[in-house]
């Protein structure tokens, strides 16, 4: 998405990776870190997130998203914008500190998202609270289940897309049309692979589990 966006004129900031996120990514990890002191677990594949959506917001979260982004912010351009998945651990402040922007949600079956690793795979670099495993699939499956619990507690910003990886890869040209009406401008088209497409079928490890959604299980 960030490549799409790129692509189409959106200044995504100073200096990005070759997936597109904004970089240095390490002010917006240490912003995770502050959030998640709000966060309580409650066993197992549990959390509350209520004090989120309601409590003051750090002001040193502030200081670090808006060092993150200062590019971004800085920026004269007519449309910018910033991609990092990390940003997820902290959407109920992102969005409460920033309500008006256009939010992409991008979401992927989660049986296809653990057969690789992430950053956030192990949710304790982030000072998140859960039951630590040795076993590197079920850390990643509960690293998801966060992320999708913590997406589902938080109020939906009033512009919001939801855009499955999927649907993207698969059929860009519909997929673009939905969001070009979302974004308001046209959108280019970039090359994709469908490979990463349903890898959980040929996969030899554990990629479901039971506390996996079902309604998330599409790839």
């Amino acid at each position: 998405m960030s490549h799409t966006l790129s692509e189409s004129g959106v200044y995504m900031g100073a200096e990005l990776n070759k997936s597109g996120d904004l970089l240095p990514p390490d002010d917006m990890y240490e912003a995770c870190c502050v959030m998640a002191k709000h966060v309580v677990h409650l066993g197992g594949v549990n959390w509350d997130f209520s004090a989120l959506h309601s409590g003051p917001i750090d002001p040193a979260f502030i200081r670090l998203v808006e060092s993150f982004l200062s590019s971004v912010l800085s920026s004269d351009a007519e449309r910018t914008g910033w991609k990092l998945p990390e940003t997820t651990l902290v959407l109920p402040w992102i969005i409460r500190l920033y309500p008006d922007i256009k939010y992409i949600y991008w979401v992927r079956d989660p049986r296809d998202s653990i057969t690789g690793g992430h950053v956030t795979d192990d949710l304790s670099r982030f000072n998140i609270p859960y039951e630590p495993t040795e076993n590197k699939r079920l850390r990643r499956a509960i690293s998801w289940k966060y992320q999708y619990d913590l997406i589902k507690s938080t109020p939906s910003p009033s512009q919001r897309v939801d855009i499955r990886f999927e649907d993207f890869v698969l059929h860009q040209d519909a997929t673009l049309q939905i969001l070009e009406e979302f974004v308001g401008f046209p959108l280019a088209k970039i090359a994709v692979q469908t490979e990463p497409i349903g890898r959980w079928r040929t996969d030899t490890e554990q990629n479901d589990f039971d506390f996996f959604p079902r309604e998330a299980l599409y790839a």
